[in-house]
């Protein structure tokens, strides 16, 4: 799962940083068009995705993980492939809607692994899983920019194709399913109503995929404008690379501490490692706004990579921990609908308010934003330890 995951970001990334100038090639369109159509062609597969991940989850919680790995795994190949004969921005939008429909290849060997895993270590092994994911995030930018400038960005588009396909194969010869059996857990099928019951009554849970929301809005905020804003800060003829360059040291920035993060966070709490990555997230994020030259910004951008890193595996790891198993993908395809949400309002509201205020302002409203959820998961813990230290106190008492 690790190379099969390492193959699928690293095929979904290759197009993500030219995709605003893909939508320049279709006719003559402003820079706030193109900025307004990047968000919402890069948005419309997340937007479906959010409504279909929950099913997904289900599904897999009853026949299995591996089977949404294979199907999503061709889906995603077939409408990337059929990206590369577009002509339109509309018809880029009608395949990047079909592609939501099959999109939750990486949140599915997510779940896999969560199923087979100790809660003790689920930290870890997640954290391991995402530096297959990270990998991929880290060459493919690279790899396509280098394409894109050399053949073409049609072409780039059906070699990604062959690349998602092969993962799929991966999956198919060499991943076998188990699960782990807590000794704590109940072995049943839980209705649909019991999952939300059991979210709905979990506060922090709650705040676990709010945060999950959150991470991926600011993420993918800027990632649809980062060529233009690249395009802003140097004039050199390889545009694509160097856009691709912006958008993979973060990525670098996750290999390396991603896995770290998760260990710290099965020793002391991934609630806390949360709160601690969401204000060092926010604090390198805004200075991207205020720089004047590329490598500054290739700078801030691997610092906060060493910070977010650890998000998705610390809330992925939590859900491990607060949820049964038989219940495990549907609970974390909740959560991945939360994720999915921010992947759409991300791109549309940075396009909205690049569009209005400019790119740097962008930096500054989503590093802002992540401040604020620290904010809020501060209280909430703060909250919680209360309740539990009263509750300690009752008990004492009778």
């Amino acid at each position: 799962m690790w190379f099969a995951n390492m193959l699928v970001a690293g095929s979904m990334t290759m197009v993500l940083p030219f995709l605003s100038l893909y939508i320049e090639s279709f006719g003559h369109y402003s820079p706030a068009e193109v900025q307004r159509w990047s968000g919402i062609v890069f948005g419309v597969s997340f937007l479906v995705a959010f409504f279909v991940s929950p099913i997904w989850g289900r599904i897999g919680d009853r026949f299995g993980r591996k089977i949404i790995l294979i199907g999503t795994g061709f889906g995603i190949a077939l409408s990337v492939f059929l990206m590369g004969y577009v002509e339109s921005v509309a018809a880029l939008f009608v395949l990047r809607a079909f592609m939501g429909l099959a999109t939750g290849f990486i949140p599915a060997s997510m779940a896999l692994i969560s199923a087979q895993s100790d809660k003790r270590t689920a930290g870890e092994k997640l954290g391991t899983l995402q530096m297959g994911t990270v990998s991929g995030g880290l060459m493919g930018p690279l790899f396509g920019g280098v394409i894109a400038d050399t053949v073409g960005m049609d072409l780039t588009f059906i070699l990604t194709a062959l690349v998602l396909s092969l993962a799929t194969l991966l999956v198919i010869f060499g991943v076998k399913e188990v699960i782990f059996q807590e000794k704590d857990e109940q072995q049943r099928s839980y209705h649909w109503k019991e999952v939300i019951r059991h979210i709905v009554t979990n506060p922090l849970l709650i705040m676990v995929m709010a945060v999950a929301l959150i991470v991926q809005m600011v993420n993918f905020s800027v990632q649809p404008l980062l060529a233009l804003y690249v395009g802003e800060l140097t004039s050199a003829e390889n545009m694509a690379f160097l856009a691709g360059m912006a958008f993979s040291v973060t990525g670098l920035g996750n290999l390396l501490a991603t896995r770290k993060w998760g260990q710290i966070g099965d020793r002391v709490g991934h609630e806390k490692i949360l709160l601690l990555l969401l204000v060092l997230s926010g604090l390198f994020f805004i200075p991207q706004a205020f720089v004047t030259e590329l490598w500054q910004l290739v700078l801030l951008r691997f610092l906060y990579g060493i910070q977010v890193g650890g998000l998705i595996p610390c809330t992925t790891a939590y859900i491990r921990q607060a949820a049964p198993v038989a219940m495990q993908g549907e609970v974390l395809g909740y959560n991945q609908s939360f994720r999915f949400l921010g992947n759409v309002i991300g791109p549309v509201s940075g396009g909205i308010i690049a569009s209005s205020f400019g790119i740097p302002s962008v930096f500054i409203f989503a590093g802002l934003l992540l401040i604020i959820t620290a904010v809020i998961v501060r209280i909430m813990l703060s909250h919680r330890a209360r309740q539990q230290a009263n509750k300690y106190e009752r008990t004492q008492t009778i």
